[in-house]
């Protein structure tokens, strides 16, 4: 997907989505998020783990026995990607499951999540100069968060769509890995009611959130908040607890500027 098509779909009220690799913008009621065509599906019964690149060219894949959807704990990934590894093109279809995980630096391109289960992905690995980079794709129905930051490193979400969530990102408040400095940054990202926030971080940790070019459809009241500051804890040491929100240029760094409202 290229800032060029998202910056059309930004201004003229998302009226549609783009199918797979033709990029051809199909008609849809205004300001309604829905997955692309499938290319025809597969039901995986296990986690498909793999190294290097995958491209599904719009395949749908049905998890079976992964979880049941929701966000009920401990089901488990549809996609675990080494190291290195890039996921392109690809329908994960209901229930979601635990939706992918990335064990270091990883690209999810082009990845549409039909009905979010736990979450959508979570970013695991343990070096500080790693990164994940969701870039194109959207995600419909995420009670709670879409992805999930566990690991030390960076987490970026570009040109990117969602509808009907809790939060776009965030840190994990309560890993076993705490304390870890997390930085996100959320780009050129389109969320369609409802959702109570867009990034959440630990800035007792020393987290970071950087967002641009974020539209919240249906919020011209903003009661969304736009970015949440947590004190982070170990497991086991409670849950962390929140002490304030809004941007700072330290933690949380965006303007009025980067946020629209429609």
């Amino acid at each position: 997907m290229t800032t060029k098509w998202w910056r059309s779909l930004l201004s003229t009220g998302f009226a549609g989505v783009v199918a797979a690799t033709s990029f051809v913008v199909l008609a849809q009621p205004a300001h309604a998020l829905s997955v692309p065509p499938a290319n025809g599906q597969e039901t995986v019964t296990s986690t498909v783990k793999f190294s290097g690149t995958r491209d599904y060219g719009m395949k749908k894949v049905i998890p079976e026995g992964l979880g049941g959807g929701g966000g009920d704990e401990s089901q488990k990934a549809v996609f675990e990607l080494a190291d290195g590894a890039t996921l392109a093109n690809v329908i994960i279809g209901k229930p979601g499951a635990d939706g992918v995980h990335c064990l270091g630096t990883c690209t999810l391109r082009n990845v549409w999540w039909e009905d979010v289960g736990e979450d959508a992905a979570t970013f695991k690995g343990t070096s500080a100069s790693q990164t994940m980079t969701i870039d194109g794709g959207g995600a419909l129905s995420a009670s709670d968060k879409v992805f999930q930051h566990n690991a030390p490193g960076t987490m970026i979400v570009r040109n990117f769509a969602a509808q009907g969530i809790g939060k776009l990102v965030r840190t994990c408040g309560n890993c076993s890995n705490n304390p870890q400095t997390r930085h996100v940054r959320v780009e050129n990202v389109r969320i369609e009611m409802s959702a109570s926030n867009v990034v959440s971080i630990n800035v007792n940790y020393g987290d970071t959130a950087r967002l641009s070019k974020v539209t919240l459809v249906g919020d011209k009241n903003k009661k969304v908040s736009i970015c949440d500051k947590y004190n982070g804890v170990k497991k086991g040491d409670g849950e962390s607890k929140k002490v304030g929100t809004g941007p700072d240029g330290k933690n949380c760094i965006y303007s009025a500027a980067d946020i629209t409202y429609q």
